[in-house]
């Protein structure tokens, strides 16, 4: 069996999570405090960043990124139509270019922030930067959600899934994020209905349930957060 170094509120682990369950994939999950900085963990990947997966053949594969690739080339083709990575050019662009926008841009304006603020600094030492959240820095990705929000209820009012006509990578990586952001209570869904209908349909999917169920000592989630018809 593989093996996923994850955190459960990390929105790349996740993404990987997701997608995993969506190739009917299992993993023996490891979870990983990456402000710790262990040394083993830091041999498999030098960045000190979750999540990373160890396969038997392919050996370490680091970055959600590159796993999501990997699982493509690998699994993609057994999926046919549904594939998660189109095979078409355009349409891999597509889905490519919205992955950044989610794991890059997203992550860095919005849960990256919250996470980091209302979760890791809790478990973090004062030296290692922890302590309680900077109130500055949670209203600023509070702030910042709502126009990724908003963006996505434009594509979803264009198409029938973020990046096109098919589920991609594009929504199981959107989903992700405000996932964690959702647990925290700050997704605040009663600004766009196209947006909120569209995640409730992929948090809808079994492929969605394990991380649903996730808890974190001393952190209780939004009332929605688990609700599939909020």
């Amino acid at each position: 069996m593989a093996i996923l170094y994850h955190h459960p509120l990390c929105p790349h682990s996740r993404f990987i999570r997701v997608v995993m369950a969506e190739y009917g994939l299992e993993a023996e999950l490891i979870e990983e405090r990456i402000h710790e900085r262990r040394r083993e963990f830091l041999a498999l990947s030098p960045a000190g960043l979750t999540p990373v997966l160890i396969d038997k053949e392919a050996g370490v594969v680091p970055g959600a990124n590159v796993i999501a690739e990997f699982l493509d080339e690998t699994r993609g083709l057994a999926l046919g139509e549904k594939r998660l990575l189109p095979e078409d050019i355009a349409g891999r662009v597509e889905v490519r270019r919205l992955l950044d926008w989610f794991n890059v841009k997203f992550f860095a304006e919005v849960s990256q922030i919250l996470v980091t603020e209302k979760v890791y600094k809790r478990f973090m030492t004062s030296e290692q930067g922890g302590g309680g959240p900077d109130m500055d820095m949670v209203r600023a990705g509070r702030n910042n959600v709502r126009y990724h929000l908003s963006y996505i209820g434009w594509l979803v009012s264009q198409r029938n899934w973020l990046a096109g006509d098919t589920m991609s990578y594009a929504d199981l990586a959107a989903a992700a994020h405000l996932s964690s952001v959702d647990f925290l209570g700050d997704a605040p869904w009663a600004e766009d209905e196209a947006a909120k209908s569209w995640y409730a349909r992929v948090k809808s999917r079994p492929s969605f349930r394990a991380i649903l169920a996730d808890r974190l000592p001393g952190l209780t989630p939004s009332p929605a957060y688990a609700n599939l018809d909020f």
